[in-house]
């Protein structure tokens, strides 16, 4: 080992320990000479952080932050063994890491960043990005973003993939949990009735399904409560999937999918209910008064409207991007944008809606995201062949990311139904137990 080699690992060793000091954390990392050291007092060594070179510690001392990371395990860099992401992450305290940045030395890290910086290799360009930045279509008005794009990147992958961790039934969104122990299976299924229970569906009405995946929800309440549904999707290997769907359980004179922007759907009035499931968070910011007035514009006066979407926790400025929200822009979600529930409930009442219920599901979304992360995980081989190695790692990460997320509150999910407002009585029962039952 060369002199400048020694210098680097120690650096190395040092930081780490600095680290290590702060975090707390219950697991190790391993260096590329082989070395395993804590990454707290008395940690384990079954799970690993691997480091594959200097140059992973040349760039986290450079430009420390979420980007850096994804990056590194997109490359591979930096990876995980014995263990899932969020395996590991439930080794450390996530208040602990959040502030890490900002509590270790700064003068330390840079004393121990001079070894590193003698040498520059260069960087990878960080596969399974949608683009350089995280920044595309943010803040963008719908002419100015190319919304079925952003659609492809994120679910024309493969549907192969998708049910690698998804339930049969391929519903991508928090399911609802009647108890901790119950199976994925059933707390989708409890979801997608109680959908419908909220919508207060009976046979003979037209549901609107906007953004309707592969066909869970719309399928569901043809069958289960005798309704006509109209879904649409800009993806058209969801469209594909959930048309072979209907025709297989000969729903064909009940459902109707197709491939279409529903900002584009003629039909005013028309429909007695709509189902957002988790595709506001697409539309931006800049858009949501449009997608409230749409819907009002589709529904027939006195229609219910639901409205499940993951909302951030709010706090006294504007609503503006952060580090995370641009790590998830740049490789997961392009173009994503979250409100909060204030917003969202005062957009309702706004543009011509009058709310009848809100309900959270933080809790429920962070056993869906586990439930996702450990099938993931251990279908990890089949992902890779589907996706690629660093598209699967990318999704282990940003499952972990978006558990821990909702343990601690810092991103929420809200079920809210509102009725397009029209005088007199609203006709239902004055109990809001009905509204679940």
């Amino acid at each position: 080992m060369t002199d400048r080699a020694d210098r680097r690992i120690q650096a190395a060793r040092t930081v780490i320990a600095h680290v290590a000091g702060h975090l707390q954390a219950d697991l190790s990392v391993r260096l590329w000479d082989g070395q395993v050291l804590p990454l707290g007092p008395g940690a384990r060594r079954d799970i690993q952080i691997v480091i594959s070179g200097p140059a992973a510690i040349r760039r986290l001392l450079l430009k420390p932050g979420l980007m850096t990371l994804f990056e590194l395990f997109a490359t591979g860099d930096l990876a995980i063994e014995g263990g899932s992401p969020l395996e590991a992450a439930d080794r450390w305290d996530h208040g602990r890491a959040v502030h890490l940045a900002r509590r270790v030395d700064k003068w330390l890290m840079a004393r121990q960043a001079l070894p590193f910086l003698l040498r520059r290799e260069q960087a990878d360009r960080a596969p399974a990005a949608y683009d350089e930045t995280g920044r595309e279509g943010i803040g963008a008005r719908q002419a100015e973003r190319r919304d079925q794009d952003f659609i492809r990147f994120h679910y024309d992958v493969s549907n192969d993939f998708y049910a690698l961790f998804l339930d049969p039934g391929m519903t991508y969104s928090s399911a609802y949990f009647t108890r901790a122990d119950a199976t994925l299976e059933e707390a989708q299924v409890e979801k997608l009735d109680r959908i419908c229970r909220k919508l207060r569906l009976a046979p003979g009405q037209k549901l609107l399904d906007v953004g309707c995946g592969w066909g869970g929800l719309a399928c569901w309440a043809a069958q289960t409560y005798g309704v006509e549904v109209h879904g649409v999707t800009l993806s058209q290997a969801q469209l594909d999937y959930g048309r072979a769907r209907v025709e297989a359980l000969g729903l064909g004179h009940q459902v109707t999918l197709e491939l279409r922007d529903y900002r584009e759907i003629d039909s005013a009035a028309s429909y007695d209910a709509i189902s957002q499931v988790e595709m506001f968070e697409h539309v931006g910011l800049a858009n949501h008064d449009r997608h409230f007035a749409e819907m009002h514009r589709l529904l027939k006066p006195g229609g219910l409207y639901f409205h499940q979407a993951s909302v951030r926790r709010g706090g006294r400025g504007p609503v503006r991007p952060t580090p995370t929200t641009r790590v998830i822009t740049r490789f997961i979600f392009p173009g994503g944008e979250l409100d909060t529930i204030g917003m969202t409930v005062t957009n309702l009442g706004r543009l011509g809606f009058e709310v009848l219920d809100v309900e959270n599901l933080r809790e429920h979304f962070e056993l869906t995201l586990r439930n996702w992360a450990q099938r993931l995980y251990a279908a990890r081989a089949q992902a890779r062949d589907l996706v690629g190695d660093a598209r699967t790692r990318l999704w282990l990460i940003y499952f972990a990311l978006f558990a821990k997320g909702f343990e601690r509150g810092s991103v929420l999910v809200y079920q809210t139904v509102a009725r397009r407002r029209r005088p007199g009585s609203s006709g239902l029962p004055l109990d809001r137990r009905s509204l679940h039952s």
